[in-house]
């Protein structure tokens, strides 16, 4: 069953829905980077590949190529939430606002803990049937 996709809970520009959010990125990028990466699950230095690679310069508005991390998990909260978006809309977010789209990502995920919505896929239990020509004895178990 498909579900139908949202938008995110703030825009890329949104910084003063959180100022603490736009605190933490505009001091310490890296630590809110890394702070967004655990929260998601995935490893807290993840985004050292940015920070350690010609991606870096995105962090400045000059993208030499695009930050593999800020990318990736932007990606992936928008599949795992149903987001809309676009792949293009996200490499353009990681490659030239860095540090909004790093905002935006903490501020997504604050909220969606905040808003917890647990989906229950309820099936069925599998029922067996009995092939045509197929003798059942009593008392076999099968």
């Amino acid at each position: 069953m498909a579900y139908p996709l949202t938008d995110w809970n703030t825009g890329l520009f949104d910084c003063c829905e959180d100022s603490s959010t736009c605190c933490y990125g505009f001091w310490c990028c890296p630590c809110l980077a890394c702070t967004v990466s655990g929260r998601f699950g995935e490893n807290r230095c993840l985004p050292l590949c940015d920070m350690l690679s010609p991606a870096i310069t995105a962090a400045f508005g000059l993208p030499l190529c695009v930050p593999p991390a800020a990318l990736a998990l932007r990606v992936g909260i928008r599949h795992r939430y149903g987001i809309k978006g676009s792949l293009c809309n996200d490499i353009a977010s990681s490659c030239f606002c860095e540090w909004c789209s790093w905002c935006q990502m903490n501020r997504e995920l604050k909220f969606r803990k905040k808003n917890n919505v647990v989906i229950v896929n309820m099936q069925p239990p599998p029922v067996m049937s009995v092939p045509p020509g197929f003798i059942v004895q009593p008392g076999v178990r099968y």
